[in-house]
């Protein structure tokens, strides 16, 4: 019997375009997911949550594709333009992607990010954006991306690089602040997580271009700029190769892990 889903609405984002088309095309030649799998070597289950958009082909499955239909090169192409265009559900695609990560590296010169904060700084920051329209929502969903990061049985290496000035701004208050940095702390005891801080003294930095996390999936990476009322998902691989060398060249003006810690313990005390 034939499988079938309603599929993604294509005038979204070329990756829905791309879901659309897979799922079009297999339909077409009236296969099931588990044949559809079988052919580009996948589990029905990964066919499936392709089709959903909640996971994407990689280029060897597109080129494999693209052979066995006689589509010239539509996937492969489709798959690369859809790498480098903006993702407007690029929030739900990086959390996916973070929740099975092997490593991630997070640089931040504004606010703590997740996963690193404290459910009361995150609701100040929630309800500090005024387009949120249910803040509590966001921040159920928030919390939740965290938890798939850092409460799995599995955690990823998670290394953060940190602007000393995101210790100095008092979000949520100063209770709020204090338990903040007394959080950063304690991850910073855990094996698979680092903190460290890039002191004012460093000066300029490529890093004051704004936010961006590289993440570690199998044996590709995938990164994320953040910008105002969104960001840009970047899969293409020079592309993604640029932001770990930022990253890389960040670590080397990042203080050390001792160093680190010295310049949050003293934020913590000036707040006592």
């Amino acid at each position: 019997m034939r499988t079938t889903r309603d599929p993604l609405n294509p005038q979204i984002s070329l990756w829905h375009m791309l879901a659309y088309q897979l799922q079009w095309e297999r339909e077409k030649q009236g296969l099931s997911l588990a044949q559809w799998g079988k052919i580009a070597t996948a589990a029905p289950s990964t066919v499936c949550n392709i089709e959903a958009g909640r996971r994407k082909i990689d280029e060897r499955q597109a080129k494999i594709l693209d052979h066995r239909f006689q589509t010239g090169r539509r996937f492969e192409l489709l798959l690369w333009y859809a790498r480098k265009g903006h993702t407007p559900d690029w929030a739900q695609s990086m959390t996916a992607y973070e929740a099975m990560a092997l490593v991630i590296r997070i640089y931040q010169g504004q606010v703590v990010p997740p996963p690193f904060q404290t459910e009361a700084y995150a609701r100040a920051l929630v309800r500090a954006r005024s387009i949120a329209n249910d803040p509590e929502e966001t921040l159920e969903a928030r919390l939740a991306r965290q938890a798939a990061i850092l409460d799995r049985p599995d955690p990823p290496h998670v290394w953060l690089l940190l602007d000393e000035s995101v210790l100095d701004d008092c979000v949520g208050g100063p209770e709020v602040m204090r338990a903040q940095l007394r959080h950063l702390l304690d991850l910073m005891e855990r094996p698979r997580l680092s903190v460290r801080i890039i002191p004012r003294s460093a000066g300029a930095h490529i890093g004051k271009d704004g936010p961006f996390r590289v993440v570690t999936i199998d044996s590709r990476d995938i990164a994320y700029a953040g910008a105002a009322r969104g960001g840009r998902l970047i899969e293409m691989c020079d592309e993604v190769e640029e932001f770990r060398m930022d990253f890389d060249l960040l670590g080397q003006k990042a203080a050390s892990d001792a160093a680190s810690r010295v310049l949050i313990e003293r934020r913590l005390e000036a707040l006592e």
